[in-house]
């Protein structure tokens, strides 16, 4: 049941700039700062809210449970007021939610979604400059509200400082060359017909020195967005330098105003005017634009009534800082019933940033970028019960978590796309905010001496990447009765089922395991955790072991940001690979960098006897047999490094192993390559041999007795 309010308005005789104000809610609990266009004036700032949304709450759902039932009354001044609502980010990730959407790319470190959280108060400058503080006033919230509002006044009188922050170089993953082989490989899908547009993505990251708070106001005093966003917590921190509208809502009528189509805006008036002109006549551009004017078109077709969604503008090309945008303006009236979660559900996530069909690209987006998106090209805004609704589209946006920061920079993929271009727009995009916050991007990166393969097209569909509700297997080897690394083994295990689950392994696994290999030889053990409505089942199978031909063959095949660090049951994606693979498939990411092999991961030999193998950066399964390798190579005082290995390196390399708890330590060759002598290879699966075939352990003696 909401309880009962009505809107307070109460004048502030302030002139601070919103960069200023929004210093008096920084150290408050989950502070935010909307600055530029929202609510039709310049600035909306709170903290200290009343809710904050769950993980299991459906955050589409709590954009229409308003906990405050609104008193008329001409008093309320409800016309101007935004007064509270739920405020924060929907991260594109829950467009899996609302469409048949593959998973997306492992996550290395990706900062956590800002929860949607409830505010009953804030302040809010209107377009005429004025501030005012607004509350949806309850009676047991009075007292709070009054000691706020003097609270802030204070604050104000001695308005706080900005603090000092700086950034590293930006690294960006892919790089701009594995971004136009992402491209190309988009291309390649557009002209089989599998889609017509789709939006490729990379993402710059970085270290900050500071506060987010003071990189986002320095954002938005150089670049002036129309839509920036600012929302910290505990999960981290977004500071959003948006200048597209997703969706906004005033009464009945709902408008998008997408962007699609971008140039470079030199200072020079000349040249600006050169490169708008350019715009204005580039058929591709307008050809993006039209394609996404179509598409929300028709995600406002879902909503609104008959006949009343219209195109008001249509590829108008509009300065923004740094850049010229073609941007078009759609609108419609929603139906009765339908309310903001039904609204933004059926428009979610923005098409500007996902491409036509939406799904087709959607399922592309997942199997060509590299990481995860986050809260980018999600919304970012407010639902509240007495304006209505405004999000952003989540675009030059920085995300944090701790010391680490994200930015995500893309563009829109057409059959005409010319992949360099693509990946010099993404500089461009990224330039004018790095600048703006004094950050630079790292230098180019040295061009791979051999380049990967685009990533193979296996039919109209993609094959997605693995479902995590399929759950994790782990495969131990059983020789003598006893299960090889058997503890190592269930600690990989368990951590999976922690991470992914959020749940414990049965707590008498270990016992059944040495129970079922008591009697055994030499065979195959497999244990599969799934989750279940009581939270994961586990299952144990016996299998004869496999058998291959060594050396085992490698062949090269892009896999972009990998399969992550789980060992997956579902192995669609792998059994694809391995179909159309002569031998092995060795995967790679899209700047030329080894990853791991199907089912193994992979060290080389260099001349001299120096080892080298990936590093275990959340794209490759962490091996067990891999971590006792490392280190009996150093027990027997070889040089051993954890480092990237480029296929350079790769076909260059002495030798080529590759290490597995079935096959121990395989020799391997890359494309009909010879394998080399195979010493160091031989040597360390001898060591490997003598060290795991142990007595049996007090816990298997205990269970034997």
């Amino acid at each position: 049941m909401s309880l009962q309010t009505h809107v307070l308005r109460v004048p502030l005789a302030w002139t601070l700039a919103p960069e200023v104000a929004a210093l008096l809610v920084r150290d408050d609990e989950r502070p935010f700062a909307l600055i530029g266009r929202w609510a039709g004036g310049g600035a909306l700032i709170g903290s200290e809210p009343v809710r904050v949304a769950s993980a299991e709450d459906d955050p589409f759902a709590l954009l229409d449970e308003q906990p405050f039932s609104i008193k008329g009354g001409p008093e309320d001044r409800r016309d101007s007021a935004v007064a509270g609502g739920w405020f924060g980010a929907l991260p594109y990730e829950l467009g899996r939610r609302l469409e048949p959407v593959g998973p997306a790319p492992p996550a290395p470190a990706a900062p956590p979604p800002a929860p949607l959280a409830f505010y009953d108060h804030l302040l809010h400058r209107d377009h005429a400059g004025h501030w005012w503080f607004e509350a949806l006033w309850t009676e047991p919230r009075a007292e709070t509200l009054r000691e706020r509002l003097h609270a802030l006044e204070a604050r104000a009188a001695t308005p706080p400082q900005r603090r000092p922050f700086s950034t590293e170089a930006w690294c960006a993953t892919p790089s701009p060359g594995g971004h136009a082989l992402a491209v190309d490989a988009c291309r390649e899908r557009i002209h089989a017909g599998d889609l017509y547009q789709a939006n490729i993505c990379i993402r710059l990251e970085s270290r900050l020195e500071g506060d987010p708070l003071d990189l986002f106001l320095a954002g938005v005093s150089a670049l002036r967005p129309a839509r920036a966003a600012f929302f910290a917590g505990p999960e981290g921190a977004l500071a959003s330098l948006s200048p597209e509208l997703f969706l906004e809502r005033h009464g009945r009528r709902i408008r998008s105003a997408p962007i699609k189509g971008t140039r470079p805006r030199p200072r020079d008036p000349r040249a600006s005017a050169a490169q708008r002109t350019a715009l204005l006549g580039s058929e591709k551009d307008r050809a993006e634009n039209v394609m996404i004017v179509d598409l929300v078109r028709n995600d406002l077709g879902r909503v609104c009534k008959p006949g009343s969604v219209r195109v008001d503008e249509l590829a108008d090309p509009r300065a923004h800082t740094g850049v010229w945008h073609l941007v078009s303006e759609v609108s419609g009236v929603l139906r009765d019933r339908t309310g903001d979660g039904g609204a933004v559900r059926a428009a979610f996530p923005p098409g500007s940033v996902t491409g036509a069909p939406k799904i087709a690209a959607m399922n592309v987006i997942a199997e060509l970028e590299s990481t995860p998106r986050g809260v980018y090209t999600g919304a970012i805004g407010f639902a509240s019960p007495v304006s209505g609704l405004e999000l952003n589209v989540a675009i030059r946006t920085f995300e944090f978590l701790g010391e680490r920061a994200w930015l995500g920079v893309g563009g829109g993929i057409v059959a005409d796309s010319e992949p360099p271009e693509e990946a010099a727009e993404c500089v461009t995009k990224a330039q004018p905010l790095l600048r703006a916050i004094g950050a630079r991007l790292q230098g180019p990166p040295r061009t791979p001496r051999i380049s990967p393969p685009p990533p193979r097209r296996p039919g109209p569909l993609p094959v997605p990447r693995p479902d995590p509700a399929a759950g994790v297997f782990e495969t131990l080897l059983v020789a003598q009765g006893c299960p090889v690394l058997l503890e190592r083994h269930l600690e990989r295990i368990a951590r999976s089922a922690r991470t992914l689950y959020g749940a414990a392994l049965p707590s008498g696994l270990e016992t059944e395991l040495l129970a079922t290999a008591l009697h055994i030889d030499r065979a195959r053990i497999r244990v599969d955790v799934r989750p279940c409505a009581s939270g994961i089942e586990t299952r144990i199978e016996v299998t004869d072991t496999p058998g291959r031909s060594a050396p085992v063959p490698l062949s090269v095949t892009t896999v972009p940001g990998g399969v992550g660090c789980h060992k997956w049951a579902d192995r669609r994606l792998l059994a694809a690979l391995a179909a159309s693979a002569d031998g092995e498939p060795l995967l790679c990411d899209l700047d030329g960098l080894v990853l791991e092999a199907g089912r193994a991961n992979v060290f080389v030999v260099q001349d001299g006897g120096t080892i080298i193998t990936p590093p275990a950066d959340g794209r490759i399964l962490p091996g067990v047999t891999r971590a006792v390798v490392l280190e009996l190579g150093h027990e027997l005082g070889l040089a051993v490094h954890v480092e990237p290995i480029d296929l350079a390196l790769l076909a260059g390399a002495r030798e080529i192993f590759l290490t597995g708890a079935l096959g121990g330590v395989e020799p391997a060759h890359l494309d009909g390559r010879p394998a080399g002598d195979g010493r160091v290879t031989a040597q360390l699966a001898d060591a490997l041999r003598t060290a795991t075939q142990l007595v049996p352990s007090p816990a298997h003696e205990e269970s034997a007795i």
